[in-house]
């Protein structure tokens, strides 16, 4: 699966409870391995009440060398193609399902801002999930209104992130 989110950051209120009620009702879990979010969408899924069923963690994995330390991402990828790269975050996902023993995992990698970083312009994010079905999801600078905002990008990356995860949870 990829695409874009279907519905625009902040349209949807009652997304991370649907998030939720998705995973109970199929008693899945998730973990996150996180990076230009720092930990925004397992703080999201956790606002929801019954989360502590379907939450088994999240990887705040910030710096780079993190990536390969705590969520497993291979180093020699990271050396080749730098933090910001769809197959970066298929490993970060991979990461968070594996280090954390659940039955997906999501990983989200990008640029937030204020400046460009390797190349990848603000608004670049590349989120994927890790699961029985696997998925990505990309968004870009084309997805944001100009001037595009720090706050705006990660607050986008997370709906997106969100509704991946729903869309692919429905799916099972």
């Amino acid at each position: 699966m990829t695409g874009r989110p279907a519905a625009a950051p902040g349209s949807d209120p009652e997304l991370p409870a649907r998030v939720i009620r998705a995973l109970a009702g199929r008693r899945l879990t998730v973990a996150t391995a996180e990076s230009l979010t720092g930990g925004l969408l397992a703080a999201t899924l956790t606002e929801v009440p019954g989360a502590s069923a379907v939450v088994r963690g999240g990887l705040v994995v910030y710096a780079t060398d993190l990536k390969a330390t705590l969520a497993g991402v291979d180093r020699e990828l990271l050396d080749r193609v730098g933090p910001v790269d769809p197959e970066v975050g298929r490993a970060l996902a991979a990461g968070a399902r594996e280090r954390c023993g659940a039955d997906l995992g999501i990983g989200l990698t990008g640029v937030a801002g204020p400046d460009p970083q390797g190349g990848h312009p603000v608004g670049t994010c590349h989120i994927a999930l890790d699961g029985p079905v696997p998925a990505l999801t990309s968004l870009g600078p084309a997805d944001f209104a100009a001037p595009v905002s720090r706050a705006a990008v990660r607050a986008a990356c997370v709906t997106a992130a969100l509704d991946l995860l729903l869309r692919s949870v429905t799916e099972l």
